[in-house]
C-alpha cells in the first residue's frame, strides 16, 4: 500500500459491511420487476417473439456543473467537453449565481447573446445544450448570498427582500416549466454574509417560502457544504440538521436536502482531515440520519482530488470515486449524484481580478486547480476516473437481455429503473419500441406492435 493509498484503509477495514450493504441496497433500490405483454393491435397476445430490453439511461441522475459550455480557448476543446459531457452525463447544473446573471442592477443576463463572464454561460445557452441532448437541467444559487452581486451589499432588509422578489419572479418566469430542480439555498454554515439580510433568523424560512409561491411545481432544495455535511458527527444537534429542521417546523416546504462532497485537502493533510469523509461507517450513518426527514438526498458538488497527473495518483482517484458512488447509488434515499468540475485547470479561484481569472487556467498551482479534482486533464483526455464512472454507469449498472415471449406474450425480468429499448423480432420483422421503467410505476408495460 502506497502512502496516499492508505485513506481507504477505513473502506479496506469494512469491507465485509459495504459490501453486502452496497450489493443489497442496489438490488432493491435501484432495480425493479417487469413483466412485458405484447399484444397485436386487437389486443391478442403474440407468442414466442424473441426480444432485446436494453437500457439506455438511468432514472437515477448522475451530473456535472455545466459551467465550462463554450467557454475553452478552443472550437477544438469546446467540442470535447460537449461530447465528454453528454457520454457521461444526464444531469447538468446551470449557474444561477445572481453576480452572473444580473452583474449590474437591471441588465439581465439569460439569452444567448449576454456579455462573456468566465464560467457563467448564459442560462438559455446551457439549456439549449441539455435540451438537445436529453440532459435534465438543475438550477444552483437562487437565494445563494455568496453570490449576490455587489450593487446589492449595503441596502437595507426591505430592499434586499424586494430586489430577490424580483429575481424568483423573473426567473419563474423564464425557466419555472424548463427546470424541475430549484436549489434554493446553499452554504449557510459555511458563508458570513454580505448583506443584512443574511444575518436575520428568518432567512432560510422566508426565502423557502417565496420558492414555494413562485416555483409551486419544482422541486425545492436546501444544500450545504462538505464539512458540514458530512464531517461532523452523525446528531441531529449539528447545525445543518438543527436549522433544516427548524425551517421546516416552520412551514418551509423543501423537498429534498443536498449534500456537498469536496475533498479539498492539501496532499499533506489528506490522511488526517479526510477520515470522516472517507469512512463508510460514517457516511451510510449521515445518510440514515437526513433520511429522518423523509425527503430525497442528493449528493450536489463532489471533488475528489488526484493532486497531479501521475498515475497512481489518478488511478487513487478513480477507486476512490468508485468506491463512493457505490455507496451513494446504495441508499434508498439518493437520487441525484453531480460531479462538480469536469475539466483540470479550469476550476473556481476565488479571485474577481479578471487578469487573475485569465491567467488561472491550466494553472494547476492555484484555487481549486491545485486538487487536479476534474475527470478530464487540462487537454480534455480522460483520466480513469472518468472511465471507472462510465463503466458503473453503463456497465455495472446497466440492463440487457435477451428474451422470448411466452404462450400469453409475456416475459418477466428485473432490471435498472431508466430508459429502455426494445427490439422485437417476430414474423421476420425487427420493431424498435421504447419504454421508461420507473420506482415510482407497477413495472407491467403492454407493448402493442
Amino acid at each position: 500500500m502506497s502512502n496516499r493509498r492508505k485513506i481507504l484503509d477505513r473502506f479496506e477495514a469494512q469491507k465485509e459491511m459495504v459490501d453486502k450493504r452496497v450489493n443489497d441496497g442496489i438490488e432493491k433500490y435501484r432495480k425493479g420487476d417487469m413483466e412485458i405483454t405484447l399484444v397485436d393491435n386487437n389486443g391478442n397476445p403474440i407468442p414466442n417473439a424473441k426480444i432485446n430490453i436494453c437500457q439506455k439511461t438511468h432514472e437515477f441522475k448522475f451530473g456535472a456543473n455545466l459551467f465550462m459550455l463554450n467557454q475553452f480557448e478552443t472550437a477544438e476543446k469546446n467540442q470535447k467537453y460537449k461530447e465528454c459531457f453528454c457520454e457521461l452525463f444526464n444531469m447538468a447544473t446551470l449557474p444561477f449565481y445572481w453576480n452572473a446573471t444580473e452583474p449590474q442592477k437591471g441588465k439581465l443576463r439569460y439569452t444567448k447573446d449576454s456579455e462573456y463572464i468566465y464560467r457563467r454561460p448564459p442560462i438559455d445557452t446551457c439549456l439549449d445544450f441539455c435540451f438537445l441532448n436529453g440532459i435534465e437541467p438543475r438550477e444552483h444559487g437562487l437565494a445563494y448570498e455568496s453570490t449576490f452581486p455587489a450593487w446589492l451589499y449595503n441596502q437595507p432588509v426591505e430592499v434586499i427582500k424586494r430586489e430577490l422578489e424580483r429575481r424568483y419572479s423573473e426567473i419563474s418566469e423564464r425557466y419555472a416549466d424548463k427546470i424541475p430542480t430549484i436549489e434554493v439555498t446553499n452554504e449557510m454554515c459555511w458563508w458570513d454574509g454580505k448583506t443584512a439580510f443574511y444575518n436575520e433568523p428568518d432567512y432560510v424560512e422566508w426565502c423557502f417560502k417565496l420558492a414555494q409561491k413562485y416555483f409551486p411545481n419544482n422541486q425545492l432544495v436546501i444544500n450545504e457544504y462538505a464539512g458540514e455535511a458530512w464531517e461532523r458527527a452523525p446528531r441531529t444537534t449539528t447545525a445543518y440538521y438543527a436549522y433544516t429542521e427548524n425551517a421546516l417546523l416552520k412551514g418551509a416546504r423543501i423537498d429534498a436536502i443536498g449534500l456537498q462532497y469536496h475533498l479539498f485537502f492539501t496532499r499533506e493533510d489528506e490522511y488526517v482531515k479526510s477520515r470522516p469523509m472517507l469512512d463508510p461507517e460514517n457516511l451510510f450513518a449521515k445518510m440514515d440520519m437526513y433520511s429522518n426527514f423523509n425527503k430525497p438526498l442528493q449528493i450536489t458538488e463532489v471533488t475528489v482530488p488526484s493532486y497531479s497527473w501521475e498515475k497512481e495518483d489518478e488511478d487513487i482517484q478513480a477507486e476512490v470515486i468508485e468506491k463512493l458512488y457505490s455507496v451513494w447509488f446504495s441508499h434508498p434515499n439518493m437520487e441525484q449524484i453531480i460531479y462538480w468540475n469536469l475539466v483540470d485547470g479550469y476550476a473556481h479561484v476565488n479571485s474577481t481580478d479578471t487578469e487573475v481569472i485569465k491567467n488561472s487556467q491550466g494553472n494547476m498551482s492555484i484555487g481549486e486547480n491545485y486538487y487536479h479534482g476534474g475527470l478530464l486533464r487540462f487537454d480534455l483526455t480522460p483520466k480513469p476516473a472518468f472511465y471507472k464512472i462510465k463503466n458503473l454507469i453503463q456497465e455495472i449498472w446497466h440492463t440487457e437481455q435477451n428474451c422470448q415471449t411466452n404462450q400469453n406474450g409475456k416475459v418477466a425480468i428485473r432490471g435498472f429503473f431508466g430508459n429502455y429499448d426494445l427490439l422485437i423480432n417476430v414474423n421476420g420483422k425487427t420493431i424498435k419500441k421504447e419504454f421508461f421503467h420507473s420506482k415510482k410505476t407497477e413495472g407491467k408495460f403492454t407493448i402493442k406492435i
